[in-house]
């Protein structure tokens, strides 16, 4: 059989896009690891992930999210949004080391410096002639997020329990507002006495150790991925007593916010 001389389009391991749409927002879906740069402030944003319950979550123009694969949810913004998409390939990801794209904690914020260099330089590298080029640029940044993302504790990513995996999950896209017992153990519908009992036999800490313990982790990559103030990390990890979050943080990491951030 003779060839046909077309050849067949490949879809780019890095996808990436300059999307504006009105206010509103709705429903999505995003079957591979994705970045999103907002290049408009958005004060009024609200993001839900893997629950139906919007959090209010403001973000400015260079900041955004990283959501793992397989990350579904809603999200609303009252004005009119443009924003860089960048998705990238499960196979990429896993030749720099990043294994399980869809077990990553879902992150909203600033972005550290070399993240948002790369993702912002996917869309001149798209059209770029030199396919060399294109993969090195595409590899960089896929290494760069293998090594800076965070991964959700195994412990977490590896429950059986699909409405415990909904509890944790909301601790994660939560961890700024003031969690509850009863709003955990509603997410998992369960009653709050069997979703302790259960949570800490699956996890071997109870929510509220849990959620001191992802707050304390969260705290700690932004304090050495961002030149945030300590104070305006505090708020992203839900404390507005900066003492209180100190104590927290110097328990959990043996050192204070300033000593973990220079050492």
């Amino acid at each position: 059989m003779g060839r046909s001389g077309k050849s067949k389009d490949v879809e780019p391991p890095v996808r990436a896009q300059r999307v504006q749409t009105p206010g509103g927002g709705g429903a999505f879906d995003l079957p591979k690891l994705s970045i999103g740069v907002f290049l408009t402030d958005q004060p009024g944003h609200e993001i839900a992930v893997g629950s139906d319950r919007p959090a209010h979550t403001p973000l400015q123009k260079e900041e955004g999210f990283i959501l793992p694969a397989g990350a579904s949810g809603l999200c609303h913004y009252d004005n009119e949004h443009t924003y860089l998409s960048v998705e990238l390939d499960e196979a990429l990801l896993r030749e720099v080391g990043l294994d399980s794209p869809g077990a990553i904690a879902p992150q909203f914020g600033a972005f550290d410096p070399l993240t948002l260099q790369l993702a912002r330089s996917t869309l001149d590298v798209a059209h770029a002639p030199s396919a060399l080029y294109r993969e090195t640029m595409h590899r960089a940044l896929a290494a760069h997020l293998a090594q800076t993302v965070q991964a959700l504790p195994e412990d977490a990513a590896a429950l059986d329990d699909v409405r415990l995996r909904r509890a944790v999950t909301y601790i994660h896209d939560h961890l700024a507002e003031d969690i509850s017992l009863e709003v955990l153990a509603g997410e998992a519908a369960m009653s709050a006495f069997h979703f302790a009992r259960a949570f800490k036999a699956a996890l071997g800490v109870t929510p509220l150790q849990y959620v001191i313990g992802e707050r304390m982790r969260v705290a700690g990559v932004l304090l050495k991925t961002t030149g945030l103030p300590v104070a305006e990390i505090a708020l992203r990890v839900g404390y507005e007593d900066t003492s209180r979050f100190g104590k927290h943080f110097k328990r959990a990491f043996g050192a204070t916010p300033a000593q973990h951030r220079t050492g």
